[in-house]
């Protein structure tokens, strides 16, 4: 699994590889059952503190993207199948969404321009979108 992170980026490393993991379990770069690297190796290969790697790794077994089975390692998990029936993740996605609603609001663009670049870029991450503008081009 090739991974790179940012170092002088704002963003923490956690979030960054977390990020990443996501991205590639979406688009299906990850499939249910692939072995994630350790969280030594992986930080080796980044080189970083295991602990980043770690606190990662946890966040995304948290929430049912990877399993974790001590020596055998971290794996790729099947979606709905996380062992706690909480909605937790959903409901924090939902926070997040309304708070980059509150943020559109807030710097004068309209309900409509929200959904319509929130819809634009579900089609761009879906892998439906035929407009050429990326999510890092598109004018503000």
């Amino acid at each position: 699994m090739l991974l790179t992170i940012d170092k002088s980026s704002s963003e923490p490393l956690y979030q960054q590889i977390y990020d990443k993991i996501v991205a590639g379990i979406a688009t299906r770069t990850l499939r249910p059952a692939d072995p994630l690297p350790t969280v030594r190796t992986l930080a080796v290969d980044l080189d970083i503190n295991m602990h980043t790697v770690h606190k990662a790794y946890t966040l995304l077994r948290d929430d049912g993207y990877i399993t974790m089975k001590g020596r055998a390692g971290a794996a790729v998990a099947e979606p709905g199948t996380h062992e706690d029936d909480s909605d937790a993740p959903m409901q924090r996605m939902l926070g997040e969404l309304h708070a980059l609603a509150l943020a559109y609001r807030a710097r004068g663009r309209s309900m409509r321009e929200f959904l319509d670049d929130a819809a634009s870029q579900a089609a761009h991450a879906y892998g439906t979108t035929t407009n050429p503008v990326t999510p890092l081009t598109k004018a503000q």
